[in-house]
């Protein structure tokens, strides 16, 4: 009687066994690539003249902010960081210096000379519209004057520029794959982009991003489930996950958009500081805040080493856009932004009360970019990949 209990023991230790190597043959796959680029620095893309523009260093430069918060029109309170309070101003006064070249000084008119009668969006989430909020404040510097119009929508807003004819969008699509709601459950359709891509076809510069929100637990998570091969999961590895629906918008972007007269970007991982050991090097003893509160100065760049733990989202990303039939244009800003500690709202944020604003341990918001910032810097990088 034991020897049958013992083999239907280690009978059953098998089953479950090839049950769970089946349920993570995604994740495995996709640990196997990871680890064969574990070791390898981040992919450094090139503009035309071969200059390195995402490696580098920040330097000072009291010629920035390129604009002021007051003088733009459409600023969110969750980016606006002077408008709540923040006091200091040196993390305005920062450039990017890439290793061997200067990037273009960004201007305004040139811009919408360049796209009159054309339209930019961004989709994504939050970062997405951090970056497209600070393009229009980058343009509306260089013309005041202009006649503007904004329409506010769900999931689609528009800024135009009404006497050049240029359109700024952004598309609220946080996982850039399909998300039903179904008897009051929110599907995340992991192989589907559907009424999405309707919008997308049609511009002339798409820049896409996602990452933040394939993480989010709890009260914070975007689905109740994931559809995956016709089945429903109530979570699955989140960086496999990651992996299937970026894939499905690859092969949408490949499948549908005319890249004769449509470019594609794709915005790289935005990295956050939530973590002082990433920048203290292991030491914590004096240190009085557990985040980004109360950082005023980049952390200092080391060359090409990657300050900190690099994301495995972007590995991820990279992986993707590499695999692409005609590849989206990668805006790598992951390592140049791990460098910039200070330019979160933190505390100084409008989505935040009073009571949050005196608990920085566990409100301070250390993932967005306060405006003016650092996405002026993506800003200037996507304008230089575009026209130079």
């Amino acid at each position: 009687m034991a020897l049958l209990h013992s083999l239907f023991a280690l009978l059953f230790l098998l089953l479950s066994l090839q049950l769970h190597t089946v349920s993570c043959a995604l994740l495995l796959s996709l640990r196997h690539h990871h680890n064969t680029l574990h070791q390898q620095r981040p992919m450094i893309h090139a503009n035309q003249t071969n200059c390195a523009l995402f490696v580098g260093t920040w330097v000072q430069d009291d010629s920035y902010p390129i604009y002021q918060s007051s003088n733009c029109p459409i600023i969110d309170p969750q980016f606006n960081c002077k408008m709540f309070g923040r006091p200091d101003s040196d993390y305005l006064r920062y450039r990017w210096r890439p290793l061997n070249c200067d990037l273009p000084r960004f201007n305004g008119v040139e811009f919408l000379l360049q796209m009159k009668g054309k339209t930019v969006m961004f989709v994504g989430d939050s970062l997405g519209r951090n970056q497209w909020q600070s393009l229009i404040c980058m343009i509306y510097a260089a013309v005041p004057q202009t006649q503007t119009q904004l329409v506010r929508g769900e999931p689609l807003s528009t800024f135009r520029f009404l006497d050049y004819g240029v359109t700024i969008s952004f598309y609220r699509a946080p996982y850039l794959v399909e998300i039903d709601v179904v008897q009051g459950k929110r599907i995340l359709r992991l192989e589907e982009v559907d009424g999405n891509g309707d919008v997308w076809r049609s511009v002339d510069v798409l820049s896409f991003n996602t990452g933040h929100w394939w993480d989010h637990q709890g009260s914070l998570q975007g689905w109740d489930y994931m559809e995956l091969g016709g089945k429903y999961y109530q979570d699955m590895d989140r960086l496999a996950a990651l992996e299937r629906g970026m894939k499905t918008w690859a092969n949408w972007v490949d499948s549908n958009v005319d890249r004769s007269r449509t470019k594609v970007f794709f915005l790289g991982i935005s990295p956050s500081h939530t973590n002082p050991n990433e920048w203290n090097s292991g030491v914590t003893a004096g240190l009085t805040t557990k985040n980004c509160y109360g950082e005023t100065t980049p952390i200092t760049s080391t060359g090409t080493a990657y300050p900190g733990v690099y994301p495995e989202q972007m590995r991820v990303v990279d992986m993707v856009i590499r695999g692409m039939s005609n590849p989206a244009y990668l805006l790598d800003i992951t390592m140049l932004s791990a460098f910039r500690k200070d330019a979160h709202p933190s505390i100084y944020s409008g989505d935040l009360n009073p009571q949050q604003r005196a608990n920085p341990t566990y409100s301070a918001d250390c993932s967005h970019w306060c405006l003016p910032g650092l996405p002026d810097t993506w800003n200037e990088l996507f304008y230089t990949t575009l026209f130079y």
